[in-house]
């Protein structure tokens, strides 16, 4: 399940709306727990005031996901932070940056989008962490935005990526996409390429 994340800050300093953030992503996960055992929420973002104090920004994440882990380990839930796309405010954008954004902290575990590590040129990083991965996202793309595609309707080279992933990683991979048609054209590619 995906937590809401349209209009929602995790790493905003106007407290209300940080707030707010936090109690929408717990109602989620509160909820999706009948359903499932992993919930993939969205970092934060430097808004304008937060890239006068991008310190502030990266704490204020954490304290957030310090209060989701705790929501969710209350609920049986792991909270999965997910790399985020090539969009120079966001967080997490690297491997590097989302592990150490989600390290020690209980309840929170990390989503790999391998659509939106194209879109920022890092799919081998993410590949070679793959065993890092609490959940995974897969679509395709052109490498320059967040497509959304059917597996092999852009540039992502899925037979390694696939055969990487199958080796070094034994959850669930949800296949993201925007029609059922395109859903089933990304099946076969992955019955092909994850084995």
């Amino acid at each position: 399940m995906h937590a809401p994340y349209g209009d929602l800050n995790l790493a905003t300093p106007n407290d209300p709306i940080w707030q707010e953030s936090v109690r929408q992503i717990c109602a989620c996960i509160v909820q999706a727990s009948n359903l499932t055992d992993r919930v993939t929420i969205h970092p934060g973002y430097l808004s304008p005031a937060g890239k006068l104090m991008p310190k502030k920004a990266w704490d204020l994440q954490r304290e957030a996901l310090r209060r989701i882990g705790k929501c969710a380990v209350e609920h049986s839930v792991l909270a999965c932070l997910e790399n985020m796309i090539s969009v120079r405010e966001f967080l997490c954008r690297d491997f590097g940056e989302l592990s150490g954004m989600v390290d020690g902290i209980e309840g929170i575990g990390m989503t790999f989008d391998f659509g939106h590590a194209h879109t920022v040129g890092k799919v081998l990083e993410f590949q070679k962490n793959c065993a890092w991965a609490n959940h995974i996202h897969i679509h395709d793309n052109h490498g320059m935005s967040d497509e959304h595609l059917a597996l092999g309707d852009g540039t992502i080279a899925w037979q390694p990526l696939g055969k990487a992933i199958a080796a070094n990683y034994s959850g669930v991979v949800v296949i993201e996409g925007r029609s059922i048609p395109e859903a089933k054209k990304s099946l076969s590619v992955f019955r092909t390429c994850f084995v």
